[in-house]
């Protein structure tokens, strides 16, 4: 179910960067005030730490992420992959969670090279480890 919340074009243009120039480490994306359009609420340094991201997520408040993340193979070759992330803590609201899942779409399909997408709902399912495990299975 789609709920017409459009994608400002700086969520586009933030993203670009990221993938391409490596400026960024990750965007947190949230709602305009007004709940019609997905906005940009940070870009992060490319030097950011995960801790600093996960810090980046409101406790009681949904999310969307897009983290770059890095990880090494166990052969020792780096990997990178850019992983997207829904946040919907069980702690917020109802009518926040169910507007921020009908829009998640609408950003997702515009964020074309997404690797990996990771659905939290607390703090254990987003943690590196949980999330190391997810994006190094299949290379």
């Amino acid at each position: 179910m789609a709920s017409g919340v459009g994608v400002n074009p700086e969520c586009l243009q933030a993203y670009q960067e990221l993938k391409l120039g490596k400026k960024t480490k990750y965007i947190i994306f949230t709602l305009s005030k007004d709940n019609t359009e997905i906005i940009v609420e940070k870009k992060s340094p490319p030097t950011s730490t995960y801790d600093e991201f996960l810090a980046d997520l409101p406790e009681g408040e949904c999310r969307w992420a897009v983290y770059d993340f890095d990880f090494e193979k166990e052969d020792g070759g780096k990997r990178s992959k850019i992983t997207f992330y829904s946040w919907s803590p069980d702690d917020s609201k109802v009518k926040q969670k169910m507007l921020f899942a009908s829009s998640k779409d609408a950003l997702r399909r515009s964020l074309v090279g997404i690797a990996a997408e990771i659905q939290g709902t607390d703090f254990s399912e987003v943690a590196h480890e949980s999330v190391l495990d997810k994006v190094s299975r299949g290379n």
